[in-house]
């Protein structure tokens, strides 16, 4: 159940769980947003005030909040800032940072591309994870780009770390290129008929030091 916002202090909390709980006054000050062609745009968690920004600025018609609906002050203040501008606010749970990915998940985020109302934003808490895999497949279902181009969305300069568990989901598309190399295969065709998740959860191995910063330092979700 979403949180409700009719009284001061309801807002009050919902504040303060945002920037406090959730980290929201880094994001304040850097919200790793970043434009890709074709209208669409990245970012981590917004803030109503950025909301209203990138609004007023990119003219956003779609939010897709990859971290999904919850009872948190944070997407309470996001739905109503959405609500309040006449945004499409779409949840849409299922990109795990730290996990292969689902096949159904892959077909639903492919179905949303197709039909999300331009200019769009995506978004997750820290704008690196999983809106970097998002990005990857936004690229390539609607660009067109090939995965090896679309993979420079999975980068440092996001924030991703590719040593770490979020690294798998790298690894993901690494496989798609290996068996696309010995034989050439569409992405989807490959998804949807050779890819195994649990071959790939069982093979991938982080890096310590690397989950460390992820975790502990960074505090990813």
């Amino acid at each position: 159940m979403t949180r409700k916002l009719d009284s001061f202090k309801e807002r009050m909390l919902a504040w303060l769980d945002m920037f406090f709980v959730d980290h929201g006054f880094f994001r304040e000050i850097y919200n790793n947003v970043h434009a890709l062609p074709g209208g669409m745009y990245r970012c981590s968690q917004p803030s109503p005030r950025q909301i209203r920004k990138y609004h007023r600025k990119y003219g956003i018609r779609s939010i897709i909040n990859l971290r999904g609906a919850d009872d948190s002050g944070r997407y309470a203040l996001e739905e109503a800032a959405c609500r309040e501008l006449g945004i499409e606010l779409i949840n849409h749970k299922g990109i795990l940072s730290r996990s292969a990915p689902e096949v159904k998940v892959i077909q639903a985020t492919k179905a949303l591309f197709e039909r999300l109302e331009y200019p769009a934003m995506l978004h997750c808490k820290s704008g690196a994870d999983r809106a970097g895999f998002a990005s990857v497949l936004y690229r390539h279902f609607r660009l067109g780009d090939p995965i090896e181009k679309a993979l420079s969305e999975l980068g440092w300069i996001y924030g991703h770390i590719k040593s770490s568990k979020t690294g798998i989901l790298d690894a993901f598309f690494y496989d798609y290129l290996a068996y696309n190399a010995r034989t050439p295969i569409d992405f989807m065709t490959w998804v949807e008929t050779v890819y195994d998740r649990e071959a790939l959860r069982a093979r991938f191995h982080a890096k310590g030091w690397a989950d460390f910063v992820v975790d502990r330092v960074l505090d990813r979700e």
